[in-house]
């Protein structure tokens, strides 16, 4: 089972939608019951970093998640990937996950902000297995980037400046854009994820 976790802040329809098109059971859930139970765990998020870290932290789903993202494959979305950092730096200073090492702070371009619409992911290093998804085009909704190691980084956008638009740290996963809006090249990026990560199948029941 895939658990979504429910804090209030994620398209957790649309994701849950993508998932099961895969054949996946999903639920969404901040039960940490549930969440113990299931294979991967998602972290959506739509809003500012300050607001999403007060909601988290008032379903006492801070520490829960640091732990679990330990023990099992992670994929943050869109404000879910910024939340795997250190800190955000949006509507002042708070602590994020602290799953992959740097900030996040608002883009640094002369273009119109928030960035939103569709724009092309450059492959790191052609970085496998997501080399396939060079120059494709994916759905952005965004002001604020991280910031951290090019090591961590799997793939950009530009828009006025280089933007990381899916970060690595082991089996932890961010995704700046949102897959599920993202057509048919969302789904794929999914499923590259649950393929990378793939655990025993029973598991998934």
């Amino acid at each position: 089972m895939i658990a979504i976790v429910d804090y209030g802040m994620g398209n957790v329809a649309s994701v849950r939608t993508a998932f099961l098109r895969l054949g996946y059971e999903v639920e969404i859930t901040d039960s940490m019951e549930r969440l113990e139970q299931a294979t991967h765990i998602i972290l959506p998020g739509v809003g500012s970093f300050q607001a999403a870290v007060e909601e988290i932290n008032q379903r006492n789903l801070l520490k829960p998640l640091r732990r679990l993202a330990k023990q099992k494959p992670f994929l943050g979305i869109c404000l879910g990937m910024q939340l795997l950092f250190e800190k955000g730096y949006e509507n002042g200073i708070s602590d994020g996950l602290g799953l992959i090492p740097g900030e996040v702070d608002k883009i640094e371009t002369e273009y119109i902000l928030p960035h939103i619409g569709w724009n092309q992911l450059q492959i790191e290093n052609n970085n496998q297995p997501f080399a396939s998804f060079q120059d494709k085009h994916v759905y952005f909704v965004h002001s604020f980037q991280a910031r951290t190691d090019q090591k961590y980084i799997v793939a950009t956008a530009d828009y006025g400046s280089t933007v990381p638009g899916i970060v690595q740290n082991g089996q932890i996963y961010g995704m700046q854009f949102h897959p599920e809006k993202s057509g048919e090249v969302g789904v794929d990026l999914l499923k590259v994820f649950m393929e990378e990560t793939k655990v025993d199948r029973g598991q998934y029941a």
